[in-house]
């Protein structure tokens, strides 16, 4: 290894310390794996809501993130307690968010227990078998299941659900709670590895950080399949979720020292010339501090904020939709299958692009993920119900487009921090996505209720090329090269 006109080493990923922050990510995939996949199954089978209220409860937590993701990054950036000014939250909104996530199913399993009393005294007695039954024999297609569950739904919400009202009012509030609990330390959580992570390492952090978020999503897949039945009792799978996030944030408390870790990150960023020693007391000094962002900078920052929405419009419409439009444009019937590909395919690609970004600068690698992911959208709009097979490779490049983009993305917001303000900038990336996820799916649907369902990927494609002419602009933000030196890592 060669040194550097100032006599150091180039520097080095700490993978110890960048898998330790990771363990808060992980454990707030989890709850989010549990929570999208079964709080809607809760509020359709369970209290009988069709699929516009239930679509609009689960919207809740979009719609809170996208204003309390701001305000508890910026607070967290003014915070100074002996242990940091991150883990106060993501210790208290932890504990706050895993033992209420328990009482969610707790008011389901009483909700359940009515509707299998009213079953018991006759009211639903046979219902299944009535509706199933045709001609005098049972049919179990899914075109007949599809009635059945929503002739279900609407006797449950309208003889159940209305006559037991204190249960939906319960189960609302405890998920208000829950989501506001949730959004208060997710943004301390995902801001303290730039905290601790040099800048121009922060791509590669953030690979292992989205790796270990990918690992906490499929424990919680794994345990959805054995505990997360249609119909059951959700009171083990919930109580199991919880007590594994805080056994998770056992290890997190145990294992990070923020401070320390803090003030290893800014000797090395003066050291390497990074950040000037003068900024950093004076962050340190007063947490209200911060300079004025150059006017070059500033149009960079919007720039990159605009590429956000951009592609979030593209890819989470694609992914929102992709379920319908598999099923009733080209006859693909393993849409599920077909979205776990793109899932293991971004796991896959998720450290290997923090290395190749490392080389080629993140805002190349971004525009080459663009390309990736325009692609797979124009592949996507010709696979027909012959050649539906083709969706297996639409979606995996999708992932591996995804991948490129994420892992450099969030980086390259906080690159145009400070010290001081990082949460207030990781506040204004989420700000941005989560707007992005909120107006794309309804955007994207009623494009294809007014014209057809195959302008989806027309849509995807065309905000994918907008952010690509977005990116182009963008002149601030990428990773810094030390003396043209290859960064390494440390295992230590």
């Amino acid at each position: 290894m060669t040194k550097s006109d100032a006599g150091h080493t180039a520097p080095k990923l700490n993978l110890k310390r960048t898998f330790s922050v990771g363990f808060a990510f992980l454990l707030i995939s989890m709850f989010w794996s549990v929570y999208d996949n079964i709080v809607a199954k809760m509020l359709i089978n369970d209290f009988g809501l069709n699929q516009t209220w239930s679509g609009v409860l689960l919207a809740l937590d979009n719609i809170i993130a996208l204003f309390l993701l701001p305000l508890f990054g910026a607070l967290s950036d003014k915070t100074r307690t002996k242990m940091g000014k991150r883990m106060p939250y993501i210790l208290i909104g932890t504990i706050v968010a895993a033992v209420i996530f328990v009482g969610l199913a707790a008011v389901d399993f009483f909700q359940q227990a009515v509707i299998a009393k009213e079953a018991i005294s006759g009211v639903l007695e046979d219902s299944g078998n009535f509706y199933f039954t045709v001609n005098g024999e049972i049919n179990t297609s899914d075109a007949v299941k599809s009635v059945v569950a929503t002739a279900r739904s609407t006797y449950i919400f309208q003889v159940i659900t209305t006559n037991y009202s204190g249960y939906l009012v319960a189960f609302i509030g405890i998920l208000l709670i829950v989501l506001i609990a949730m959004a208060s330390f997710r943004t301390p959580a995902v801001s303290l590895m730039p905290d601790v992570t040099i800048k121009p390492l922060r791509s590669k952090a953030n690979a292992v950080i989205n790796l270990m978020g990918a690992v906490g999503g499929l424990i919680a897949l794994l345990a959805t399949h054995f505990l997360g039945k249609d119909y059951q009792n959700y009171i083990p799978l919930f109580a199991l979720i919880g007590g594994l996030m805080l056994v998770m944030l056992s290890v997190f408390m145990i294992l990070v020292r923020e401070v320390p870790w803090s003030k290893s990150m800014e000797e090395d960023s003066i050291r390497y010339g990074i950040e000037k020693k003068e900024t950093i007391a004076k962050e340190d000094a007063d947490p209200k501090y911060k300079e004025k962002m150059p006017k070059d900078v500033k149009k960079s920052f919007l720039l990159i904020l605009a590429s956000v929405i951009l592609w979030f419009m593209a890819y989470n419409a694609a992914t929102s939709k992709f379920s319908d439009y598999a099923t009733m444009v080209v006859d693909f019937s393993s849409w599920a299958l077909a979205l776990m590909i793109a899932n293991v395919a971004a796991i896959i690609s998720f450290y290997p692009v923090g290395i190749i970004s490392t080389k080629l600068g993140r805002r190349k690698t971004i525009l080459g993920g663009i390309v990736i992911l325009l692609v797979a959208f124009i592949l996507g709009y010709f696979v027909t119900k012959e050649t539906n097979f083709l969706m297996f490779v639409t979606m995996a490049l999708a992932g591996i487009g995804w991948a490129t983009i994420n892992v450099n993305s969030y980086p390259m917001v906080v690159e145009m921090s400070h010290g001081s303000n990082i949460g207030v900038y990781t506040g204004y990336y989420y700000t941005a996505s989560m707007a992005a996820q909120i107006a794309t799916p309804i955007f994207s649907g009623i494009l294809m209720d007014l014209i057809d369902r195959r302008v989806l990927f027309i849509y995807c494609a065309v905000f994918a090329a907008l952010a690509f002419v977005t990116m182009l602009f963008v002149r601030h933000g990428d990773s810094k090269q030390i003396d043209d030196e290859v960064v390494e890592i440390d295992l230590d």
